[in-house]
């Protein structure tokens, strides 16, 4: 299954931000800032990259369980989202 094209603009403009909010930790880094700043840029970085994977896994489970092929059951469908959910 594809991402599709409304969701894929989406997901592109989330990932820009969490590539600027990682530049922004580098620089962060390189100025010295506190720990504690960091930390909270990272708990931020972590939550973005949740949310973006959140929006995959829902386009992936909604195309799959919605409209599925024929040859794939809604339990092959799960044990497939687990199975890559567990690898993270």
């Amino acid at each position: 299954m594809k991402v599709p094209s409304e969701s894929k603009t989406n997901i592109h403009r989330r990932l820009r931000r969490l590539e600027g909010q990682v530049r922004g930790v580098q620089k962060m880094l390189d100025d010295d800032r506190e720990c504690a700043e960091v930390l909270q840029q990272l708990a931020a970085i972590r939550a973005a990259a949740h949310r973006i994977s959140i929006q995959v896994i829902r386009e992936h489970a909604a195309a799959c369980l919605l409209d599925p092929h024929e040859s794939t059951s809604p339990q092959e469908v799960l044990d497939s989202l687990i199975a890559v959910l567990d690898k993270a």
